[in-house]
Formats: structure tokens, sequence, C-alpha cells
């Protein structure tokens, strides 16, 4: 079925409340593993069923904010889901105390026992209050990134159309566009610092709520955080600063020497990686779809399978258009059991990065699309981000086809922002852990703060006021995770090491990678992150060895790369 045909329907909440108590009752009740089994896999359908038409009504409305009975769905979604979580809480403490909980756990590992006890210490119905402010102000925050109108050379543009433009080889131009975005930013500025603000207290109240001593200890809890705590965080976060930044700030160190600019350089400058222009995917949208199709039909049949059904079933919406939210993401249509993929084609590398990511995080899904329970579809979110970043590696055989002459620029880009985006990803981190830690901080000393981890972080970059917001540490604005995903963005630094030693093992034997890749996939989420890891014989990021190995290897890739007559 294709997606503009799946049906959308809005639940009776009072009905499904009903229906939920009485699998509870059910189950307390039940007089053998049977019965109980049978309720268990009724109600994995009923939970698959709620969860599409909430996907549903959330990709419509992301797909065009402006739409009114989508977003007066996405409001009832908003306020519906924390009233459902009190029911389910009481069928996983129930599921907890089953006499059955042994026969569950032959059959169906004991990981979601696991799972269970976290999500318990997750969630009261003393904060379905907060939680429905909560998403009430995320909800705002994205129609705030989607109202984006921003005049550039006598055109308006969104913030993702205007991406190009923020990467020109035109200094003028570039420096312009990046000027014109922050006088974006700084103009609503009020706005999103009343939006965080509120967050934070928010989350602040529903941590203390819930006896922890802010929101820190419950984010990660929210987070389904199973294996690592904050000391493994604080443990690879020193690793970043000793191993990392050296790396990313040489590499910055020889792109202002190739742009003929004192270093270090600006928000603009940094973003152009040579003189002659980044990278830019030959053809339009459909071009690069193309180029996917080819890419995932060659690299093995089950990619094949999946892409071409993706194709079939249009279930990718990747052009930037007026009134569609920003960003990209992949969610999962249980009901159908298929991906879709989220994105705003902006003409930039970008693009060919979201058939190669947010595919990956989708052909994961599609490979684990009839686990049961459904929650072993994916894994935890920092195992999730391995699927998607090492995909983007497993694609340079084919950047020929998606950036022709650019497939040199390409690669070396590729591995070099990789490595660059880790110390941001572990900036926008311990931020936040700073940001939670002083909940009352202004708004003012909560972007000093983002300014002086800057420094730590990210040397490279020249802190003189010349473009509005990003040289005044009001950048984290626009990292939607900040304000809509509290304590994720750690989650694609510990993924973007993994994918390193992917992009090592692939400089040596890709048949091996390949290998690893899927041992390490078809796990889906029946294991914890470090478990499955180790079953796929890679190492744990929390391992020091682990970055200091991928960074050695990468800084000497590049060194020696080739950039003879590109300019």
């Amino acid at each position: 079925m294709i997606f503009k045909d799946m049906k959308y329907e809005r639940p009776d909440l009072d009905g499904l409340k009903a229906k939920l108590s009485a699998y509870v009752e059910g189950l307390k009740n039940a007089k053998s593993y049977e019965e109980a089994r049978s309720l268990f896999l009724a109600l994995e359908q009923d939970s698959k069923h709620v969860e599409t038409m909430s996907t549903l009504a959330s990709i419509r409305h992301d797909i065009d904010t402006r739409d009114s009975f989508y977003e007066g769905e996405q409001s009832f979604w908003d306020s519906a889901y924390p009233e459902l979580q009190e029911y389910m809480q009481a069928w996983t403490l129930a599921l907890m105390e089953s006499p059955f909980r042994p026969d569950f756990e032959r059959e169906f590992g004991s990981l979601m026992f696991l799972n269970a006890s976290i999500e318990l210490k997750s969630f009261s119905p003393a904060i379905i209050p907060e939680m429905q402010q909560e998403n009430e102000l995320t909800t705002r925050y994205g129609k705030l990134i989607a109202s984006a109108r921003i005049p550039f050379e006598g055109k308006t543009y969104t913030l993702s159309q205007l991406s190009p433009f923020k990467n020109s080889p035109d200094d003028t131009v570039r420096l312009a566009a990046w000027k014109a975005e922050g006088a974006w930013y700084k103009e609503h500025q009020p706005e999103f610092d009343e939006i965080y603000d509120k967050l934070v207290h928010l989350r602040d109240a529903m941590g203390r709520k819930m006896g922890y001593e802010g929101y820190t200890q419950l984010g990660y809890y929210r987070m389904g955080r199973n294996c690592y705590d904050k000391n493994d965080v604080e443990k690879f976060r020193r690793a970043v600063v000793k191993y990392l930044v050296p790396v990313a700030d040489a590499t910055y160190r020889e792109q202002a020497r190739r742009l003929g600019k004192q270093y270090p350089m600006s928000f603009a400058d940094n973003a152009l990686c040579f003189r002659s222009g980044n990278p830019r995917p030959q053809g339009d949208a459909d071009a690069i779809l193309r180029a996917g199709k080819k890419f995932y039909d060659e690299l093995s049949p089950e990619t094949s399978v999946f892409f071409n059904t993706m194709l079939e079933g249009q279930l990718l919406d990747v052009l930037s258009t007026e009134g569609k939210s920003g960003g990209g993401y992949c969610t999962m249509i249980p009901d159908y059991e298929v991906p879709f993929i989220f994105a705003n084609f902006n003409g930039t590398q970008h693009d060919v990065e979201v058939v190669t990511h947010e595919a990956g995080h989708a052909f994961a899904a599609w490979t684990n699309r009839k686990r049961i329970p459904a929650s072993y579809i994916w894994p935890s979110m920092e195992g999730c981000e391995v699927h998607s970043m090492s995909m983007e590696f497993m694609a340079w055989p084919w950047a020929e086809d998606f950036f022709g002459p650019d497939a040199r620029k390409f690669r070396y880009s590729h591995l070099a922002d990789a490595l660059r985006f880790i110390p941001y990803g572990t900036m926008v981190d311990h931020f936040q852990h700073i940001v939670y830690e002083k909940p009352n901080m202004t708004p003012r000393e909560r972007h000093d703060t983002w300014k002086e981890l800057l420094g730590v972080y990210m040397p490279w970059v020249k802190l003189d006021g010349e473009i509005p917001v990003y040289a005044d540490g009001e950048g984290w604005q626009r990292q939607s995770h900040i304000y809509q995903s509290p304590f994720y963005y750690i989650d694609y630094c510990l993924a973007q090491t993994v994918s390193l030693q992917f992009w090592a093992l692939l400089q040596e034997d890709r048949a091996k990678a390949w290998e690893k890749y899927m041992a390490y996939t078809v796990q889906g989420g029946s294991r914890v992150f470090t478990e499955l890891l180790a079953n796929a014989g890679l190492d744990s990021p929390f391992e020091e060895k682990c970055l200091r190995g991928v960074c050695e290897k990468a800084a000497q890739w590049l060194e020696d790369y080739d950039l003879t007559g590109i300019e």
C-alpha cells in the first residue's frame, strides 16, 4: 500500500483506556502462561495500531504544518499519549509481577523486563500535566522553525532552502546567508528563550516529582539508557577532548590554508571545505533517489528488496516545501510493517546523506519488522544511530553515482565532517547536563555557557560577533534535539565512533565490514547497546582505545589523501 492511501482514524480515547484496563485485569487473573501470552500478543497488536495512527498524524502534520486537520490531530496526540502512558504503566507493573514472568523471559528474553523497569522509573501519573505541557511546547518550537521565511537576495526562503547559500563558494554570498539566518533567529530569540526556559523548568519539576534531584536522571531513564550512565558519558567526553578535538582542529587549520583564510575562521568560513565549493550531488531529487536505488540494489539482496519497497510505497517525502517541518527522520508505521523517511532536500551534500543515513535506520527497522515484542525492532537510540551513520560509509564506492566529479571531494569532507561532528555533538550533550544541573539559569547565562563550551570543543570558530546569534553563544537554539529530545545528542557521537570502526574496516575488507554490519543489524533491539557491539565483534566507544584508534587511522588517511587538482 502506498503512503497516501493509509487510512487515519482518531481512536476513541476512553474506549482505549477501558480496553487497556481490561488487559491488565486479564493478565492479573490469568490461570496459565498460554492465557497470559494470548493477552500479551493481543496488546501488542492493539499498541501497534495506536502507534500507526499517531505516526500517520505526526508525519502528515510535519509534511504541512498549516493543515488544520492534522494540526488538531497532533494536539490530540500531544495530550492523549501522556494519559495512555498511565494505563500502559499499569500493564507493565502487572507483567513485572506476573507469576508467568519466567515463561515470558524464556520465550522473549529478559531485556523487555530490564527496559520495563527503566520505563517504570521514567513515568508517574503525577507528571501527566507537565508531559502534556512539554508536548505543547515542543510542538510550538517545531512550528516556529517551520514558519521561518528569510528574505535573501530578493527572494524568501525557509531555513532548509537557505542552506545552499550558507555553503556558497562566494565569500560574500555565504557570509550574507549566515547573517540572514542569524538575524531571523535573533528576531525570534525572545520566543526561543521563553519556550526553552519553560521546558527546563517543567522537566526539572517532573524530575523532582519523580523523586530525583532534578531532570538529568529522569532524562536518562526516558532515553531508555540500559547499559551506561552519566559517568560513562563523562569518560567519553574526556576522550573526545583528548583525542578528537586535536584531529578536528588540524582539519580546520588545513581548511583555512586551502581557503586562504586566517585561523580561527568564522562560522561561515568553516562551512566551506573547498575554495571551489563543497561537494554537490549531481542531479535533482529524482536523480539522487535513482542513485540510491542503484546503491541498494548492488549492495546486497536484502537492501535491494528493502529500498524498492520504500520507493514503490512512496515512503519517502524528501522535498523542502512551504509549511513543512524542518529536519529529517525515519519512523515506523507498524500496521503496514514499513518505515517512512521524512527529509528536506536542499541541493547540498546533506541530500545524499539522507538517502544513506535515514535509509540506514529504515533498513534496520525493515529487517526486524516482525520482531515480538515490537519494542525489539529498534535498539536504544545510540544503537539505532550505528545503523544510519555506518550505512553512510557503506555508500562510498557509489560516490560517483551521487556526486559525479565531486566524488573525491565528498569522500574527504565526509570523513572530516564525521570527525568534526563528534566534538560538536558532545558539546550539545555537555551543555544540557549543565542546563539541567542549574535549571534557574537565565537565558543569557545559558548562552554564555554555550559560548564557553565552544572554546573547549570547537576552538576553530572565531567568536567575534560578526554573525548574529552564532558568534554570541546563541546558535544552540537551532538544534531541535535540545528542545525536543533532551540528552539524545550524545547517542549520535557514540554511534559515529562505532561507524568510524566500520569505515576503518571498509578500507581493508568490504566483505567483512558488511558481514559485521549485518551481524550487528539483525539483532534489532534484542540486546543492550554494548552487547550488540560485542556480538558483532566491535569495540565499545566507552573504551578509550576505541576513540584513540579510529582517530589515528582517520587522521592518517586524511593526511595522505590525494587532493591534487582540487582547489
